[in-house]
Formats: C-alpha cells, sequence, structure tokens
C-alpha cells in the first residue's frame, strides 16, 4: 500500500511489539526496498490484515444470506407449483 493511502489520524498512539528475529530482518529488508519507516510498513500491514478480516466476515455473511434466501426461494417456487397445477 503505498504511503499516501494510510489513513492520517489527528492523535497517535506507540506501540511495542515483539518480533520474532526472521521476521524482524525481513521487515528491515522490507523497509529499505520500500524506501518507507518501520511504522509506517506495520500500519499498512495492520490496516491490510484487517480489512482482509471484514471482507472474509462480510462474505461469510452474503453467503449465509444467498443460502437461507435460496431455501425460501425454492419454499415459494413450491407453493406456486401446487397452485399451477391446481389450474392445469
Amino acid at each position: 500500500m503505498p504511503a499516501t493511502a494510510v489513513r492520517q489520524t489527528a492523535k497517535a498512539v506507540k506501540v511495542a511489539v515483539d518480533f520474532p528475529e526472521p521476521l524482524y530482518r525481513e521487515t528491515e529488508r522490507a523497509v529499505q526496498e520500500l524506501s518507507m519507516n518501520r511504522s509506517l510498513l506495520i500500519r499498512c500491514a495492520v490496516e491490510k490484515y484487517l480489512a482482509d478480516i471484514r471482507r472474509e466476515k462480510l462474505e461469510k455473511e452474503l453467503a449465509a444470506g444467498y443460502i437461507a434466501n435460496d431455501a425460501q426461494a425454492t419454499m415459494v417456487a413450491e407453493e406456486f407449483a401446487n397452485l399451477d397445477a391446481d389450474f392445469v
């Protein structure tokens, strides 16, 4: 995510996070390659992770809604099929 895409907040809070050594080294390499500071990289990663969680939750809710509506649509179709049979 580009630095300009990160939402700026009025107030920032410092957070201390423990990283396993391999993850820390990889993070430092990424910071150098992307020419950004570590805080920005971590904020972007957390924002993306949280957005992914929200998207997955919405997808599950939509799937459940489609399943519920499918059952209801099938029931209505069966009821109308019986009505059609009465008029034939």
